[in-house]
């Protein structure tokens, strides 16, 4: 049976099945508003009581499962004031005094985004312990460390994975810096121009905790540049999670073999049953895509929209909820896995030597020893050549065949060479030696107190 065009449009415009996540945050701001209604006798004493202990009561019962929300209010704003005005008649009637949706929907969503930034911030601190563990437990094998995938230079384990931690601390600055934008009330703004009736902005504020209020009231509802700000955030967390992803689903081939993944974040194949498929850690690289995909929805969303408000904006919590689900889940199942992810150690040293991860130390011996570094870099690279030839590795050619190259090269040029030794020379702040990972952790150990 076809649908009235009634019931269409219901469906169509409703937004209650996306916001009512919502209900706590309009909640407290009518409670807020309520009362601030009242210190400006434009409400009772004895009216704001009964609306704040029916709010109140509507939150208890949404919080209990008791709350039906219907689709033909729309959204959480007119669902709860329908609730309201249920219980308590045209006292109800008078909560929407001064104040319109448009300002209401923009104080719930930065209500809504003080916590959530509180939330990943508390999410990002957990990973960083994480990598930061894993940094002291293991941080000492030594490893390759790359460039355009080729080995380069010799690293500690703990200074690859403390990488990410730095990273995660940039994306941690970067929602603290936008909790300042934030943290502004709208409220008292109303549909776009204010009110005539002496509303206290900095009362409501001040109640709800806000640091101050908006400034421009057709800005306060049509701004949604916090919005953008915050997936724009969860997209460099992503971002970094999915390259800690790519990094680790290379260690974890057989190729590699540099890591073992515990069995329960990594998954069997439905045919080869020897498999163990870095599932989670695909997903996570994966899921990276779903927050580009909001970000640009959402610069898309406001790019056009004239002045003030417009019903478009409705659309914008689909890719926010979406965004900060999906990076809590990540943030969450990352941390999982670095909790339960080991070094090989032997499989690492068994081929520590190929790729000649000491050449570029060799050329900083022959820099020390007075010869200019674009002729020392073709020294060394003659020297690689016949070591290649050879089939050895650079510790392994014999003095006089380095003499003969280098008249400069004497017997401490092996004090040099092999990648343990490389890593033990490193003299260089913020370097992948072992005096600096020590300096990192101490570092990390203060931070993450």
């Amino acid at each position: 049976m076809q649908q009235s065009q009634d019931e269409l449009a219901v469906e169509f415009v409703e937004s209650i099945t996306i916001d009512n996540r919502l209900y706590k945050y309009d909640i407290a701001g009518s409670i807020a508003h309520a009362q601030m209604l009242s210190e400006q006798k434009l409400i009772t004493k004895s009216e704001f009581q009964e609306i704040k202990k029916a709010l109140t009561e509507i939150s208890e019962e949404i919080d209990a499962g008791k709350f039906k929300f219907k689709t033909e209010f729309e959204d959480i704003h007119m669902v709860v004031e329908n609730a309201l005005i249920k219980k308590t008649g045209d006292v109800g009637k008078k909560l929407h005094t001064g104040r319109s949706r448009n300002d209401q929907v923009c104080l719930d969503m930065r209500l809504w985004m003080r916590d959530e930034i509180a939330i990943l911030i508390q999410l990002i601190v957990d990973l960083q312990k994480a990598l930061v563990k894993l940094a002291q437990k293991q941080g000492q094998i030594v490893m390759p460390g790359y460039t355009h995938l080729q080995r380069a230079q010799p690293i500690l384990a703990g200074h690859g994975v403390l990488v990410f931690a730095e990273q995660l601390q940039r994306d941690k600055e970067r929602l603290n810096d936008l909790l300042d934008r934030v943290n502004v009330s709208p409220l008292g703004s109303g549909a776009l121009a204010g009110s005539s009736l002496g509303l206290d902005r900095q009362r409501t504020a001040e109640i709800l905790g806000f640091a101050g209020v908006t400034r421009n009231s057709i800005d306060s509802i049509s701004d949604r540049d916090f919005c953008v700000e915050f997936i724009f955030c969860n997209s460099m967390i992503a971002t970094h999670l999915s390259r800690l992803a790519e990094d680790w689903i290379i260690y974890m081939s057989q190729e590699f073999s540099f890591i073992t993944i515990a069995d329960a974040y990594v998954t069997g194949s439905s045919m080869m049953p020897q498999k163990k498929n870095p599932d989670m850690l695909e997903l996570i690289r994966g899921k990276c895509s779903q927050q580009y995909g909001n970000l640009m929805a959402m610069l898309a969303m406001i790019k056009g929209q004239p002045l003030a408000y417009n019903r478009d904006m409705q659309e914008d919590k689909k890719q926010l909820f979406d965004s900060s689900d999906t990076i809590e889940a990540c943030l969450a199942m990352t941390t999982a896995i670095v909790a339960n992810t080991t070094f090989n150690k032997k499989e690492i040293a068994k081929d520590l030597d190929k790729g000649f991860l000491d050449a570029t130390a060799l050329a900083e011996y022959l820099v020390r020893k007075g010869v200019p570094f674009r002729q020392a870099h073709q020294i060394v690279g003659k020297i690689v050549n016949q070591c290649e030839d050879q089939n050895i590795a650079l510790s392994e050619l014999e003095l006089d065949k380095y003499q003969k190259v280098c008249d400069k090269i004497e017997s401490d040029v092996f004090d040099s060479l092999s990648p343990e030794n490389v890593v033990k020379n490193y003299n260089v702040e913020g370097s992948a030696g072992l005096d600096q990972l020590n300096q990192q952790l101490e570092f990390w150990k203060d931070e993450l107190k």
